[in-house]
């Protein structure tokens, strides 16, 4: 109860704030600058004033918020990663120089291009054929939400999930996992499946493809309702096979649509975190960058300085994808 009651004062005064501060910024201007003078005479110079002014009035705050929500963190983070672990001494570059020589770093690198190299490209392929298949068919729709369901739960849920699919009993006891069940049913024996080092990265990747696919799929069956019919009939008439249609015809004109898709995905690889700390903490080589900027940030006494310098790459390696996304953005909406 006392706490509804702080949220409840807070939102008051929050808006209320709000309120106060648009009505009472705008009685200052038209006070400082009167659009109208004592002898009834319009004052063409405070009109203009006032007319570039207020708009800010309402802008500023919200691009100052904003800016300072942006701007500040990266900042922060870039002056902690040239200092040490307190973030009171100077080290210049050596937290870097520390992370290319580090094996740990090294391993999470590789297991960060692993997740580049499969999951974006999966999750793809997955949402177009299923988009293709669902296409023209009754159930097409419910087919589809099916598989844009698992979008609306979150990625330690995801990881819940797969724990079952993925879980591992003692010789002799009964196998709940989904997988040690099939594969001992088939006469196999059960594994430890994400403990099995290097493949155990893809059963966790296989977690964020389930997730992905379905926001791939959404998105390229809006696409290829844009596909014109007279194309696809056009090439039928000359005799193409329903492949060659695809690929040669109904691919072409998805492609930024795909592209999109991709790039979208692989900014969102490079900052996997919740699943690997969920389903396996890094260990059994399964660590990534996000995880390993964790730990060195906050466990193990926390060392500020290397887990900024770990931040700052991976800032550094979405920056160049999220700029091709946004000038595709702006490409496909009549800029330059």
């Amino acid at each position: 109860m006392e706490q509804l009651g702080s949220a409840l004062v807070t939102v008051v005064l929050g808006v209320g704030g709000c309120v106060a501060y648009f009505y009472g910024s705008n009685f200052l201007l038209d006070r400082l600058f009167p659009a109208e003078g004592r002898d009834g005479v319009y004052r063409p110079r405070n009109l203009k004033v006032q007319s570039w002014v207020r708009p800010w009035l309402f802008l500023g705050p919200a691009l100052l918020l904003l800016t300072i929500y942006l701007v500040y963190p990266i900042v922060e983070t870039l002056w902690l990663s040239v200092h040490d672990r307190t973030g009171d001494a100077f080290v210049g570059g050596a937290n870097y120089a520390w992370a290319f020589s580090d094996p740990q770093f090294r391993q999470s690198i590789f297991n960060n291009v692993l997740w580049l190299l499969v999951v974006p490209a999966a999750s793809t392929f997955f949402g177009l054929v299923i988009a293709v298949l669902t296409d023209r068919i009754w159930w097409g729709n419910i087919a589809k939400s099916l598989v844009f369901m698992p979008l609306a739960i979150s990625f330690v849920g995801a990881s819940v999930i797969w724990k079952f699919v993925y879980d591992y009993r003692g010789e002799g006891q009964e196998q709940i996992g989904l997988l040690n069940a099939i594969v001992t049913a088939l006469g196999g024996d059960p594994q430890v499946w994400i403990a099995l080092p290097f493949w155990n990265n893809f059963f966790l990747m296989v977690i964020l493809v389930w997730i992905q696919t379905g926001f791939a799929t959404v998105i390229l069956a809006a696409a290829l309702r844009g596909v014109p019919e007279d194309t696809i009939e056009a090439a039928v008439i000359d005799g193409a096979n329903p492949f060659q249609t695809f690929f040669y015809i109904v691919v072409p004109q998805i492609t930024g649509t795909i592209l999109v898709v991709w790039t979208t995905i692989t900014v969102l690889v490079l900052k996997v975190f919740d699943i690997v700390l969920t389903m396996t903490n890094g260990q059994w080589n399964t660590i990534v960058l996000a995880n390993l900027m964790f730990d060195w940030m906050f466990r193990g006494g926390g060392d500020f300085g290397r887990g900024a310098a770990i931040a700052v790459i991976i800032m550094v390696a979405v920056i160049p994808i999220m700029v091709w996304n946004i000038r595709r953005a702006q490409q496909e909406a009549g800029g330059h």
